[in-house]
């Protein structure tokens, strides 16, 4: 499996010569198999959807975009998903079921007066649809669905393995917020958030916040760095990538905090940064 980071900031895109390192879109990774060169699989649509073209070579996006919520920095790179928006592209959009039709949802926030198209505005096929809590067969891979906390809408964390590799994504994830301090002050390691970790190759998860600020932060419903780090230890995750970096948080501040939890003991900890590229597993002979 092929995973590339094309946004990896949250709240909102942050610009400027701080940034330019770890980069400034939000959310959005690219999942292809082994033998493709094109992804068939997107978490999420935050404004780092605009860097998945260079992934498809100038072809048509045909494919799923997975959505684990449907705050803006997760949903605001769709109308400007150009690999998408065009007459020979395949498009479903899956979100989490809430008891009203998707393309609904999306229309909240993408209509007049809000933005100038609607979801069904956009060339090419697009279909809409909601999933579920459970396993689910998506474009060739397994994804594990499991809802987890975080404040303002039903949101998922997923797990996705092609079969040899496994990749688990819990873009936000506000433990503390919902669920009380847990036995370390910044969230209890919860039955859903091990289930989706267990034993994968790479754990991408919120950690826009240190133990610090989050009392300061607890309402938006974030993790803790601290957080991330614990829960892929106990979960046996072998790399967990601090992921939903601040909108304000520096190249130098992100890279000063990689640097700190780099000697955790039993788990790789490595800052998400725009434009990197991991290749997990091996295809059995």
């Amino acid at each position: 499996m092929r995973v590339d980071l094309c946004g990896v900031r949250g709240s909102s895109p942050a610009s400027g010569a701080d940034f330019v390192e770890v980069g400034g879109h939000t959310s959005c990774v690219a999942l292809a198999h082994d033998a493709e060169h094109a992804p068939r699989l997107l978490l999420d649509a935050g404004t780092g959807l605009r860097a998945v073209p260079a992934l498809l070579a100038g072809g048509p996006f045909r494919g799923t975009i997975l959505l684990g919520h449907l705050h803006w920095d997760h949903m605001q790179g769709l109308p400007f998903f150009r690999s998408a928006d065009r007459p020979d592209a395949v498009t479903r959009v899956l979100v989490p079921e809430q008891g009203v039709p998707a393309v609904d949802l999306l229309r909240q926030t993408m209509s007049p007066p809000a933005f100038p198209i609607t979801p069904t505005d956009l060339k090419g096929s697009w279909s809409f649809g909601s999933i579920d809590e459970g396993e689910h067969a998506i474009e060739g891979f397994t994804v594990l669905a499991r809802e987890i906390p975080h404040k303002g809408g039903r949101t998922f964390g997923y797990r996705i393995s092609d079969g040899h590799s496994s990749v688990a994504y819990l873009s936000d994830h506000g433990p503390a917020g919902e669920l009380g301090p847990g036995p370390d002050g910044v969230g209890p390691y919860h039955e859903a958030a091990m289930t989706l970790c267990a034993g994968v190759d790479l754990l991408i998860h919120d950690a826009q916040y240190t133990a610090d600020e989050l009392p300061t932060y607890l309402h938006f419903g974030h993790s803790a760095v601290e957080y991330s780090v614990e829960l892929a230890r106990r979960a046996g995750a072998a790399t967990v990538l601090l992921f939903h970096h601040d909108p304000d948080r520096t190249d130098a501040a992100v890279a000063a905090i990689e640097q700190r939890f780099q000697v955790t003991p039993g788990v790789t900890v490595v800052a998400a940064r725009e434009g990197a590229t991991f290749r997990l597993g091996h295809p059995k002979p």
